[in-house]
């Protein structure tokens, strides 16, 4: 059965390689196929996100056995499967990364961006140190992103930019792997035209030695994401789009068929998602960056 991949590796990889990896939030079974669908079908990297918002949907464990299970599949069926990861997104519970580290995951993202700036060290430093005695790496988020349209991890949020010199102090004192940074997206859709800030994501990539994440993908223009990427963004999360895609698939079918069986829902979902996510690994440089697979 394919292994999943170290985080980091990925993530400087892709630095090196000047494209970022997508990561697509997954809630059941049909998400992860979706974005495991997408990863062979481009021949990419990619990371399976779990959110600690989701947890009524899957527990870690869960995801973990259904990632392993479907990997195992692919491999069985003679496809070659690249690299992929398996990650705890927006965690605001040091218990909750607890729980991804015994279930396996890569890596687990702490979110202390709502905290004041000594209490996201503090946390952010004590799950580093259980993580790294694991092997697992980390995610942290400095700053903070707004609420846009239809977000459903976040209702509410306020802008707080990353400030360049504290990113480099941060990433210092907690020993972070990745950072999520600030800079103009938003949870969710844009209200308006995105207006990314592209000189104060230069700055933080200047001044820290880690590779940076990207929050808030869904809606962001492919030429903003390739800017992205030229300055230090290596992994970028993506969410709405898939499910409004999701949703609207679904709608459409029981508009044809108002009795559907429930069974059947999730699978003409499928192929939407997916089709979503292949646009996004497009947009983000990607696609086709394993060749010989």
């Amino acid at each position: 059965m394919p292994e999943l991949a170290r985080f980091s590796s990925m993530l400087r990889t892709a630095q090196r390689g000047g494209y970022a990896v997508a990561a697509f939030n997954v809630y059941n079974l049909e998400s992860i196929a979706a974005a495991l669908r997408a990863a062979i079908a481009t021949r990419t990297p990619v990371i399976v996100a779990l959110g600690e918002r989701y947890f009524p949907n899957m527990r870690p464990a869960t995801a973990r056995a259904i990632v392993d299970t479907l990997l195992a599949q692919h491999a069985r069926e003679g496809q070659a499967v690249p690299p992929v990861g398996l990650h705890l997104d927006h965690a605001t519970s040091p218990e909750h990364c607890s729980e991804a580290i015994r279930a396996g995951f890569t890596s687990v993202m702490i979110d202390g961006s709502h905290l004041p700036y000594r209490e996201n060290v503090r946390l952010t430093r004590a799950v580093v140190e259980e993580a790294h005695a694991h092997g697992v790496e980390v995610e942290a988020e400095l700053g903070g992103l707004a609420a846009g349209e239809a977000s459903h991890e976040f209702a509410t949020g306020e802008e707080a930019l990353t400030d360049p010199d504290q990113a480099r102090e941060f990433v210092a004192e907690t020993g972070v792997d990745a950072l999520a940074v600030s800079v103009g997206t938003v949870h969710g859709l844009y209200r308006g035209e995105p207006r990314i800030d592209l000189d104060r994501l230069a700055a933080i990539h200047a001044r820290v030695d880690v590779p940076l994440v990207l929050h808030g993908g869904s809606g962001t223009p492919a030429g903003l994401l390739r800017e992205c990427v030229a300055r230090g963004v290596a992994k970028v999360n993506v969410n709405t789009e898939i499910s409004l895609a999701a949703v609207h698939r679904i709608r459409e079918e029981l508009e044809a068929r108002p009795r559907a069986h429930f069974a059947e829902l999730g699978l003409v979902a499928v192929p939407e998602m997916e089709e979503v996510m292949k646009d996004y690994i497009r947009r983000f440089g990607a696609a086709g960056v394993l060749p010989g697979i």
